[in-house]
């Protein structure tokens, strides 16, 4: 952690004990709470903000959302300082379509 804050945060006796007794037994200690309570931050606001964007996104078509991707990762890919490879992501999609009729 590169700043940590203090937080103040109450929970139940049971779920203090199980927490405790879970560490306990996989050999962490009593200051490696900190980091599994952050961990698990982590995981549900990943967990949430997942849920969030699948509702968002429910109605949406594959070819539109596979559209929406390759834009966002083309975007990263431009900007400066990207550690992407810059590859073509719009050669890729228009292989796996096939050509209008008319045009070639």
């Amino acid at each position: 952690m590169d700043e940590s804050v203090r937080w103040t945060v109450k929970v139940s006796r049971e779920i203090d004990v199980a927490l405790r007794t879970y560490l306990a037994q996989t050999g962490l200690r009593k200051g490696d709470l900190s980091k599994f309570i952050e961990e698990a931050v982590r995981w549900r606001v990943l967990d949430r903000t997942t849920a969030a964007i699948r509702a968002r996104l429910a109605g949406t078509s594959t070819d539109d959302l596979q559209a929406l991707i390759d834009d966002a990762v083309a975007q990263a890919r431009a900007r400066p300082g990207s550690t992407l490879p810059a590859r073509a992501v719009a050669g890729r999609r228009k292989a796996a379509r096939p050509a209008p009729r008319g045009r070639r």
